[in-house]
């Protein structure tokens, strides 16, 4: 469990000052369920804000990611909703996430503490059996784990029924805003009792989840750590100037280090491509992107939390639930968007106080975009000019050279190969929109509000943040790097949209 493993790693100093968790006012059959975790002394947020929630104030929490947030609302929540006298039909505890695998991470994190008092919970995504999260509904749950629309899609279908819920939760809600959901949020909060308790947590405050803050929270006190653009002490920041002919030989080399490595791509495209090259010299790596179905998600998350892998390749949406102890090193292949992608990205490694390192790799037409986007950032990243195994670039992050034994393609049940049909049942597929009708950024699996029937993350072309296209993708129609890393006839773009040649524009990279 992310935040119950992340938790061990406090300093002596900090568990002498903090107070337990009995001393919080947690019931003893959660201070023992932590302790059997490991879990003896809390994390600084979940120390300032579990007695605020505890005694029925809404919690604004600011701070970023592994900070130990699930804990500072999962604890009170199952504290203040424990042991009810009768078995309710609805539900009496919401929490909101953006993403599937980050609602699995809190359902993983907390069922079971809320069995230790008695709740019983559920997680309602997209991508999975709607059928089964409606039994589960009428049979009743005291807490629901949710992304936003799959929870519209059943309560479209009268199978879920808020009126009863008492604490509502919004994690990350700046990443629900940058996905486009905040629609769906507003509409399933006018659902919620009133004057029920709120929590909401979230690493910015943008104009958006402002006013989430000042429409649904009373009087909030806030708990804030820092900001997401503050830099991590523990992580130290370098990028690669790298020759466009050796970008694939070194991304294979970094990847075949020693350590949990995750890489990023812009594109669910550039995720494939990444780990066919890597299979094919020798190691061994697995890609996450909205592409894929759930149950293959969640079984490469599983088999690289627990080692079985040691790389991940994956796209921007799809990582926003990677909460994984004891990654040492994040390489972008292809830089990201904007700084906040590049601060969340980097957010993997590092985490509790941890120590890791990040690496962006840069070709020469891309170092004055990327270097203005990490300044944003408030990152000074040194620049170091590396070639194939040379001594900077092993120094640095410990690259080796891969065995060149092609991996064989691994045998994928039948049922796993593809996401599901999107809204075969009324969700899943829908493009969520950006809050007042702005520019579609992404458009994720979860979605269900508008649009056609889909299936995975982002279809939707990546823009800067002043919201042109890159140069890279007015002529090519592809992020940052792939236009020099993948060979001529591995392209299955349209060359030059002025021009000719290449294939239609409808083969053209899509963002995840």
């Amino acid at each position: 469990m992310s935040d119950v493993s992340t938790a061990l790693s406090h300093a002596a100093s900090e568990e002498e000052i903090l107070p337990s968790f009995a001393e919080l006012g947690l019931p003893s059959a959660l201070v023992e369920s932590l302790a059997r975790g490991g879990i003896t002394h809390p994390f600084p947020i979940q120390a300032a804000s579990i007695p605020d929630a505890l005694g029925g104030r809404d919690i604004l929490g600011r701070g970023k990611t592994g900070s130990g947030k699930t804990l500072g609302f999962g604890l009170p929540l199952l504290t203040l909703l424990a042991h009810q006298q009768a078995r309710p039909k609805k539900p009496l505890g919401l929490i909101l996430v953006p993403t599937r695998e980050l609602a699995q991470q809190v359902q993983t994190n907390l069922e079971p503490l809320g069995r230790a008092v008695g709740l019983r919970m559920k997680t309602v995504i997209g991508q999975t059996s709607m059928p089964r999260q409606i039994d589960a509904l009428r049979r009743g749950v005291e807490v629901l784990v949710a992304t936003p629309g799959r929870l519209k899609d059943l309560m479209r279908q009268g199978a879920c029924d808020l009126s009863d819920v008492r604490i509502a939760v919004l994690d990350e809600a700046d990443h629900m805003a940058d996905m486009g959901f905040l629609p769906d949020v507003t509409d399933i909060l006018d659902q919620v009792r009133p004057g029920g308790q709120r929590m909401l947590f979230s690493a910015t405050l943008d104009r958006e989840v402002d006013v989430l803050v000042h429409k649904y929270l009373s009087d909030p006190v806030t708990h804030a750590l820092s900001e997401i653009d503050e830099p991590v002490d523990t992580m130290e920041h370098h990028l690669l100037l790298v020759p466009p002919k050796e970008k694939n030989t070194i991304t294979a080399e970094i990847a075949n280090r020693e350590g949990k490595t995750i890489l990023f791509a812009r594109t669910k495209h550039g995720v494939d491509r990444i780990a066919k090259q890597l299979a094919a010299v020798g190691v061994r790596a697995a890609g996450l992107h909205g592409g894929k179905s759930q149950n293959l998600r969640t079984r490469t998350l599983a088999e690289f939390r627990e080692g079985r892998i040691s790389v991940l390749v994956a796209t921007d949406v799809a990582a926003r639930g990677i909460h994984v102890d004891d990654v040492s090193l994040v390489l972008h292949v292809d830089p990201p968007a904007d700084h906040k992608d590049y601060m969340h990205r980097a957010g993997r490694t590092a985490r509790a106080g941890e120590k890791g390192t990040v690496v962006t790799m840069v070709l020469s037409h891309q170092v004055r975009a990327t270097t203005s986007m990490m300044r944003r950032a408030g990152i000074n990243a040194e620049r170091l000019k590396v070639t194939s195994m040379d001594q900077a670039l092993v120094k640095l992050t410990g690259a080796r050279q891969p065995s060149g034994v092609p991996i064989p393609e691994p045998v994928i049940p039948e049922q796993e190969k593809r996401p599901s049909r999107g809204r075969q049942f009324g969700g899943g597929g829908g493009r969520p929109r950006r809050s007042g009708g702005g520019p579609r950024r992404y458009r994720d699996g979860e979605g269900g509000g508008t649009g056609n029937a889909g299936g995975g993350e982002g279809n939707g072309r990546p823009r800067r943040e002043d919201g042109q296209r890159s140069f890279e993708q007015r002529e090519y129609g592809r992020p940052y790097g792939e236009r020099d890393a993948a060979p001529r006839g591995d392209r299955p773009y349209r060359a030059n949209r002025h021009g000719g040649g290449g294939g239609p524009r409808s083969r053209r990279a899509t963002n995840a």
